[in-house]
């Protein structure tokens, strides 16, 4: 009886290694495939993109055009120059609520009475948040210096 089971067991090991190489074999088979997939999928996205970037410059041309035409046909166009605020948080609001989150975190954990660390840490972290994201947006050029 001992013997069977120990050719049982011998049975199973070796039909489980020969079960696990058809595996990996399928599996690097998908792998492969996935990857020509996602190769395939780039570069249909590259044709899209330069078919987006031939169509924006083929407008731009037009419209470089249609000026020409007006301005040599004697029709005068204004042409403003207006600098384009940049939309979204500027760095200094972003510092701000940045530190004012982390010291008041930090406050909590140094000071447990009431809130009170939380208060005194919030404004601190915010203060300094805000003078640092200041700085930050004087060497991107988004404020005056």
């Amino acid at each position: 009886m001992r013997n069977i089971l120990i050719m049982f067991a011998f049975a199973g090991i070796i039909s489980a290694c020969n079960g696990n190489a058809s595996e990996t074999a399928k599996i690097d088979q998908d792998s492969i495939r996935m990857v020509q997939q996602l190769d395939s999928f780039k570069r249909v996205a590259t044709a899209d993109s330069m078919a987006a970037i031939a169509a924006a410059s083929a407008a731009t041309q037009r419209r470089n055009n249609i000026s020409s035409t007006r301005s040599s046909t004697g029709t005068s166009t204004q042409t403003s120059t207006t600098t384009t605020q940049k939309k979204g948080w500027s760095s200094a609001a972003k510092g701000a609520v940045i530190g004012g989150v982390v010291g008041a975190g930090t406050g909590i954990l140094v000071d447990k009475k009431d809130g009170r660390g939380a208060a005194i840490g919030g404004v601190v972290g915010a203060g300094a948040g805000y003078v640092i994201g200041r700085e930050q947006d004087k060497k991107s050029g988004r404020v005056d210096q």
